[in-house]
């Protein structure tokens, strides 16, 4: 019972939570969800460019982006945060004085696009090759085709995994306390372990853990619950069930006739 007792009070003190509960609302929320979402904007942005560069014809293109993926998916988060944040401090001084925030948000950044460039390309490649005949039998561009057709398509299949990249983003701003914040500056994290430190008590940072689950766990379940909806509006059809085999096709969207079968098939017909 005492060590029941003692676990009791160093994990789950009330007393230590309220007293850091102010601060986590007011600051670390805030900041948080400021290092994430500026990062998952920026970091999406450049992970769709990766993608598109990762799949040309190109090799200047191609070759330059598969090793950034390499790079980026290879380095610890916290040794490029480290690297970026510290190496590139002179020029931050410069630009926009001892704010870490910038060089943080960029080093989340660059993590970030690695592995959601490949995420996109993984989806593009997963739509069919008749998707891009069917629309290059249209008359559209290769460039047109992807942006209207291919790149929509290979997204949406791939929804799922770019949140759960998000996810992980939001736990990795944790680590921008490496470049070291002052008191307005501070994340759930820092705010956590800084009131842990001062007095012994683990109970502030379990309850930087909570908030984290707060983040987290809603967008997990609010992601599965569009891809849901994703799929059973794909396979369910509306009130024509006989239009559902032409749903995906990129010509029957397109309003174009089928063209009549030819060959063996068409004239024993």
């Amino acid at each position: 019972m005492e060590t029941l007792r003692t676990l009791w009070e160093t994990f789950f003190d009330l007393e230590s939570m309220r007293e850091a509960l102010p601060e986590m609302l007011t600051v670390g929320l805030r900041n948080t969800l400021l290092l994430a979402l500026i990062s998952a904007i920026l970091g999406t942005l450049l992970g769709m460019l990766l993608a598109i560069a990762g799949l040309s014809r190109t090799r200047w293109l191609r070759w330059p982006a598969r090793i950034y993926t390499d790079v980026f998916r290879g380095l610890p988060a916290a040794v490029t945060i480290l690297l970026i944040g510290v190496g590139l401090a002179p020029l931050g001084l410069t630009w926009w004085g001892p704010n870490p925030y910038p060089l943080g948000i960029l080093a989340l950044s660059l993590i970030a696009a690695a592995y959601i460039g490949e995420i996109f390309r993984s989806g593009i490649q997963s739509v069919e090759a008749s998707q891009l005949e069917a629309t290059r039998a249209l008359g559209l561009s290769h460039g047109a085709a992807m942006r209207l057709v291919i790149i929509p398509q290979g997204v949406r299949r791939v929804l799922p995994a770019w949140v759960n990249q998000l996810i992980a983003l939001i736990k990795d701003s944790s680590l921008v306390y490496f470049l070291g914040l002052v008191a307005s500056q501070r994340e759930l994290f820092r705010i956590g372990q800084d009131y842990a430190a001062n007095t012994g008590n683990e109970s502030a940072l379990l309850l930087a853990g909570l908030f984290y689950l707060a983040i987290t766990v809603p967008l997990t379940h609010l992601v599965n619950w569009v891809d849901r909806r994703l799929r059973d509006g794909r396979a369910g059809g509306g009130p024509d069930a006989d239009s559902d085999s032409d749903s995906d096709d990129p010509v029957a969207l397109a309003g174009e006739t089928a063209l009549p079968a030819t060959g063996k098939g068409a004239s024993h017909a």
